[in-house]
């Protein structure tokens, strides 16, 4: 079903699809699902040879955008970077309603969208409740969306096969929002070039720029790592780029799909005019003095040292890992001073908390004892701050030594409190001590695990670098492992494979709709700036091979006998994920790899309760009267005050107008008709002028004779007298 969006009056045949964006006129067809063998690199660790299946879906290697738009009002000529006009912007609060068409994976996916927008910006999405105006997520011909609010009650915005990637949600919202691409700003010449004989023929005007009184850039630099950024390769004749960075690095940044960049938050919250994020609290990597806000206790035996490095251990800050000189602190107690169960106590400033849940992320370093230990507390304050309660939320023992580790704590305060951090000095001899840094806190939830890769550089230059994460387990009991595949460089490849486990008597087979997130860790300290890679898949428990089993069923069933190092046998599913999960340009463009470490987070939700709808379906009922009121000429139909009513088109010197703009003007109509209204009005008054001329003066005549006559009558009768 062809499927177009419009912004008031226009149109936009094209579609963002996996691998690409095709136009709904071309040859090209949507990708379809590609299937990867893991080959005879897993049969140095499996007992049978080995199949995966992987799903490619790379909208950062080739991303192609086509759009065909004509706009009518003065405050929407042509495509922006950011549309101008309040009529077009939504509420803080969106409403939404997920359409049944859409897949499960997409319909999780878009929830974790919306998390993002909550981190980063004022901007929240809520179920329709009856809202006059909403958004209607469905599965369409592709990714696209309508830009800035519609006032059609219904805004459709498509998430089709294949666009169920986080970033590509989030590309589409921004759409909605009232965004455009980076690439039509009015400088952007001095930023990139266009390869015009390398672009598609009759696809030329996609590349336009427009000048300052068209495009509305907000006053933020140019961005080549805009998630509303071209790819290099978009509407490509070939496989030679057509637009070409000024900057060559930035060659294999632009088109990113993995997350907001921070112009792109910038301007979303410039836009709406967000002072604050919805579930971001703080952000500390003790770069400033104060270390914000926290404060010693004078309970206990120590205190913590704001400190650049220690002889011990660690030799820098995990924030810039020793890379700027004068900066690059964290919060060191010191172990060796002190003896065992002696303790330093150190508190946050006061948080005010909306959610009810937050997820407390922080870098812990140990150089002392063994058996030092960190302990995670949280002080709740009654309303009045008369009297608080302090529960211990977490113990974190048998640190491991010699480098930065993340730790993820899961709270679930609903009053305001604090986070105490608190270092209890062990048995055993201590040279060093405990170190914290790069803390985060949101009301987000805690991934489930969290896989650490130490010396990830020599691993991926490794002919043998390929490998599996240790075994984990879901919130539901299922048994899992990650496959990292990095045989098939510069691609690095992803794969969820479901294992035995303890649990499998008591567990649902196939496993039914289990979301698996995977994302590589970006370690910039401050979790609002950060760009994460991040994909999820959902296990179908309707998914066959192609010899008729379920894909996901249990494991000693369906799957291949192994052995893990210490010996133990075990069965692993065949695998499911990403041949193409990111590239080493990916990995090179942030922080994913620090100190030589990389840490990819893993979490497994059961998302069946989306199946269910949990807020009532919109319906088209009489009070919908756009159904059955038809505006002409492509106008707008909108409800005000209970009243269907066309909004119609409009340019420079024409319009629609009329109850369904059925009548057509223009600034030349009206002069002409002006013209000729005055020379008509001229005329007439000409022609009545010389009437009441002629009849004055045929009147004055009239009246002459007649005394004439009467004088001559006068002079007679006078005469006869005589």
């Amino acid at each position: 079903m062809a499927t177009h969006c419009s912004i008031l009056a226009w149109e936009i045949p094209w579609t963002e699809e996996p691998g690409g964006l095709y136009p709904r006129d071309s040859q090209a067809s949507s990708p379809t699902p590609q299937f990867k063998s893991i080959n005879s690199s897993f049969e140095h660790s499996l007992a049978l040879p080995f199949f995966g299946i992987g799903i490619k879906t790379d909208l950062f290697q080739s991303y192609k955008h086509f759009a065909f738009l004509n706009f009518f009002f003065s405050d929407m000529i042509q495509e922006r970077n950011a549309i101008v006009g309040e009529r077009y912007r939504w509420p803080h609060t969106i409403p939404y309603v997920l359409d049944d068409s859409l897949e499960m994976n997409a319909r999780g996916v878009i929830l974790k969208a919306f998390e993002r927008y909550r981190l980063k910006s004022c901007i929240d999405f809520k179920p329709w409740s009856g809202e006059p105006n909403y958004i209607s997520v469905f599965k369409g011909n592709g990714c696209w969306s309508s830009v800035g609010k519609q006032l059609t009650r219904m805004q459709q915005l498509s998430i089709g096969e294949g666009c169920d990637r986080i970033a590509t949600v989030q590309h589409e919202f921004l759409h909605a929002l009232g965004f455009w691409h980076e690439q039509s700003r009015s400088d952007r010449d001095d930023y990139v070039s266009i390869i015009w004989d390398r672009i598609i023929s009759g696809k030329e005007r996609n590349f336009d720029s427009y000048d300052d009184q068209v495009i509305d850039s907000m006053n933020v630099p140019y961005d080549y790592s805009s998630v509303m950024h071209y790819s290099k390769t978009a509407f490509g004749n070939g496989s030679e780029p057509t637009i070409v960075t000024r900057v060559p690095d930035f060659m294999d940044v632009i088109g990113q799909r993995m997350d907001f960049s921070d112009s792109d938050v910038l301007k979303l919250n410039q836009l709406y005019n967000c002072s604050s994020s919805l579930s971001f609290m703080e952000s500390c990597d003790f770069e400033l003095e104060n270390v914000c806000g926290m404060i010693q206790s004078s309970a206990d035996s120590a205190d913590w040292q704001r400190l650049s490095q220690v002889s011990e251990g660690p030799e820098s800050d995990h924030s810039n890992m020793g890379q700027c000189r004068g900066s690059g602190f964290f919060m060191h107690f010191d172990s060796s001073s002190v003896n065992e169960g002696a303790t330093a106590i150190l508190e946050s400033r006061i948080f005010y908390p909306k959610r009810g849940f937050q997820c407390l992320q922080f870098f812990l370093y140990n150089s002392g004892s063994q058996d030092d230990q960190l302990n995670i507390y949280i002080r709740e304050y009654s309303v009045a701050h008369v009297s608080s309660t302090l529960t211990l939320v977490e113990q974190i023992k048998d640190i491991p030594s010699g480098s930065w580790q993340l730790y993820h704590v899961t709270l679930n305060v609903t009053s305001k409190f604090r986070v105490v951090f608190e270092g209890v000095r062990g048995a055993g001899a201590s040279l060093g001590g405990l170190s914290i840094d790069d803390i985060n806190l949101s009301e987000t939830w805690c991934p489930h695990h969290v896989w650490h890769i130490r010396n990830f550089t020599q691993l991926i230059s490794s002919p043998s670098g390929s490998f599996f994460s240790p075994p984990f387990y879901s919130s539901k009991g299922y048994a899992f492992q990650i496959y990292l595949d990095l045989y098939s460089l510069p691609k690095i490849g992803m794969y969820f494979h479901l294992i035995s486990g303890a649990n499998d008597d008591q567990l649902e087979w196939p496993c039914p709709w289990q979301q698996v997130t995977m994302t590589i860790l970006d370690q910039t300290p401050d979790i609002r700036q950060r760009m994460s890679n991040q994909r999820s898949l959902t296990t179908d428990p309707f998914l066959t091979t192609d010899n008729g089993t379920y894909f996901w069923d249990r494991p000693s069933k369906v799957g291949a006998q192994v052995i893990f190092p210490n010996g133990t046998q075990f069965y692993i599913g065949r695998g499911r994920g990403f041949p193409n999960f990111m590239t080493q340009e990916m990995l090179k463009s942030r922080d994913f790899i620090k100190g030589d470490d990389v840490y990819i987070l893993l979490a497994v939700e059961d998302i069946s309760h989306l199946n269910e709808q949990n807020y009532p379906l919109p319906t088209l009922d009489v009070s919908d009267l756009c159904t059955s009121f038809r505006c002409e000429n492509d106008g707008i139909c909108i409800l005000q005050n209970g009243k269907a009513e066309c909004r119609c088109r409009s340019g420079d010197d024409w319009w629609y107008m009329g109850e369904r703009c059925e009548k057509r003007g223009s600034t030349r109509d009206t002069i002409v008709i002006a013209t000729s209204s005055t020379a008509a009005v001229f005329a007439l008054m000409l022609i009545i002028t010389l009437v009441s001329v002629y009849y004055t003066r045929k009147k004055y005549r009239k009246e002459s004779s007649s005394r004439m006559v009467n004088t001559i009558m006068e002079n007679l009768d006078q005469a006869a007298l005589f």
